[in-house]
């Protein structure tokens, strides 16, 4: 019993170990990476049961930071092996990156508690879930690549494309609606009798199964409580004889003196519709009742002169830079992009 008890104690220090140690970002962010309020004299035109907090143009962005997380890895394993992602870059990039946007989301008013609560959340899980495949990818895999030597096993390129097509899927749809128990099929029928394959059909089977379960528990809970709405209201201005028929995505609801009420799609279909419409001369003089909005954009270069936050991405050679604006500069900044060696990436709503 004393044999027992020992290890026992052992295992629940090492716990405390592990949970302080995926908090303490939390406790970092949380008191260190503060904002002053600047105060906010922008009287919006957009009816209050349209607006939405105007803070989230940045804190969006962590939730897409894991997106960009899960397409940066799916590049470098295009041609190459999982070990080879640096998978403490992607953990140090989110809470680098939080703790840049939380300060500045602070100058714009304050941040409410839901918010941070799932950037904290969706951060530790994020961390623990790399962390995992760290631990894994740099031994047990590695040595299966040894075992492998250098040609690629058939679902060494199977995985890579199902990495590839989750990433693209996350632009627009919520995680939790990925079908992984297709994916975990998907291996079993392809795999091989060579090791790297039956390798990888057990390791990724079983992350994928624990995805599932772990994605229909959030479904559950986002029934009970309801999905976030799919759409926004702004409003802008336009050339003359501007048809927003040729938009079939844009609703045009009100026209207010010069200017244009309309809905949009929101997420990955409203960064295409906006870049479209800023090149066709389309204003955006207000979005969901805010006169403040950020965009991420890609250069060749390490920095970016409006940035609040630059960092390199794996698999591109290139880098992010997360740049606030303001709602009325946002289409003449669209339209600048090129001249300066950059692209969109994506405009973050609310």
């Amino acid at each position: 019993m004393r044999h027992l008890w020992r290890w026992t104690k052992r295992v629940l220090i090492l716990c405390v170990v592990v949970v302080l140690g995926l908090l303490s970002p939390v406790a970092y962010v949380e008191t260190t990476c503060r904002g002053t309020p600047l105060g906010n004299t922008y009287v919006a035109r957009i009816a209050p049961n349209q607006h939405r907090p105007e803070a989230r143009t940045y804190m969006t962005y962590p939730e897409w930071h894991i997106v960009h997380a899960y397409d940066d890895y799916a590049r470098v394993i295009r041609a190459s092996d999982p070990h080879k992602f640096n998978f403490f870059k992607g953990i140090s990039g989110y809470w680098s990156s939080l703790c840049a946007l939380k300060q500045h989301a602070e100058t714009t008013g304050k941040v409410d508690g839901e918010t941070k609560q799932l950037v904290y959340v969706i951060g530790v899980s994020f961390t623990f879930e790399l962390l995992l495949k760290a631990a894994y990818e740099e031994t047990i895999g590695r040595i299966a690549t040894w075992i492998r030597g250098d040609l690629r096993a058939p679902l060494d390129d199977l995985s890579a494309r199902q990495a590839e097509s989750y990433a693209t899927f996350l632009q627009q749809v919520p995680w939790y609606k990925w079908d992984f128990i297709a994916d975990a099929a998907a291996l079993q029928t392809t795999a091989t009798d060579v090791f790297r394959d039956k390798e990888r059909a057990f390791s990724l089977g079983l992350e994928y199964g624990a995805k599932a379960a772990y994605a229909q528990v959030i479904a559950d809970a986002v029934a009970q409580v309801g999905a976030d709405e799919l759409t926004l209201h702004m409003i802008v201005t336009a050339p003359d004889a501007f048809d927003f028929a040729q938009f079939k995505e844009i609703t045009l609801i009100d026209t207010l003196d010069g200017a244009y009420l309309i809905e949009t799609p929101r997420y990955r279909q409203l960064t295409h519709l906006m870049h479209s419409m800023a090149a066709k001369g389309v204003e955006f003089v207000e979005i969901a009742g805010n006169d403040d909005i950020m965009f991420t954009a890609l250069s060749d270069k390490a920095n970016h002169p409006n940035a609040l936050h630059s960092f390199a991405r794996q698999g591109y050679g290139d880098y992010r830079h997360l740049i606030p604006v303001k709602t009325t500069d946002l289409a003449q900044a669209l339209r600048d992009l090129p001249k300066s060696g950059a692209q969109l990436e994506h405009i973050h709503d609310y």
